[in-house]
């Protein structure tokens, strides 16, 4: 069976949309591909720490989402992370939450990385 995958622009308009709709900031911080970029998210907890998700595909090719670090890092060290990944790839997209409770809005499953 043929998976259908949707464009990015899509899939990022309707997490803004998730996170606006629980009164959460959402910002588009690095626009990328808009049919095929991969999506780094960023979930800010406003204390000047920071947790990343990164894409993945688990053992069926399906999409889900790893941490990039178990713990809440400094923003400043995730940004330079996403500022690496953007060097790199210029397809890329780069959302970041601002939320106070760390809450992410993913659909897809996440895992600790």
């Amino acid at each position: 069976m043929k998976m259908i995958q949707l464009k990015t622009k899509f899939w990022v308009d309707a997490l803004l949309r998730r996170a606006e709709s629980a009164l959460a900031a959402a910002y588009v911080i690095r626009h990328g591909d808009e049919d095929a970029g991969a999506v780094l998210v960023k979930v800010a907890n406003l204390t000047g720490q920071a947790e990343l998700f990164v894409p993945a595909r688990d053992e069926n090719g399906e999409r889900i989402w790893t941490r990039h670090a178990r713990a809440p890092l400094a923003e400043a060290e995730i940004d330079a992370y996403c500022q690496r990944r953007a060097d790199g790839d210029p397809d890329i997209w780069v959302i970041e939450i601002e939320d106070r409770r760390g809450r992410h809005f993913l659909t897809e499953p996440v895992e600790d990385s």
